[in-house]
């Protein structure tokens, strides 16, 4: 029987620091190259590149404690 060819795609978690993201990837095997895209994820948080469809998503990071602070800190007049 003729079955279409699947392949599971992992999700690449990437995080603030790797921005901007590109596939493929600096440690991609040679046999997976094709033309360098940049992937735009930080409206999405997520996006797929669109020559191999591999799947990239921003990891989210916890705030800390100062960026909190500083977030709700309001000063009264």
């Amino acid at each position: 029987m003729n079955q279409p060819h699947t392949k599971a795609i992992d999700v690449v978690y990437v995080d603030e620091s790797d921005l901007p993201v590109y596939c493929p990837g600096p440690n991609s095997p040679l046999w997976s190259m094709h033309p360098r895209v940049y992937i735009e994820i930080e409206t999405s948080k997520k996006a797929q590149c669109p020559y191999c469809g591999a799947q990239y998503q921003l990891r989210h990071t916890p705030a800390t404690d100062t960026d909190s602070e500083a977030d709700h800190n309001i000063s009264a007049p």
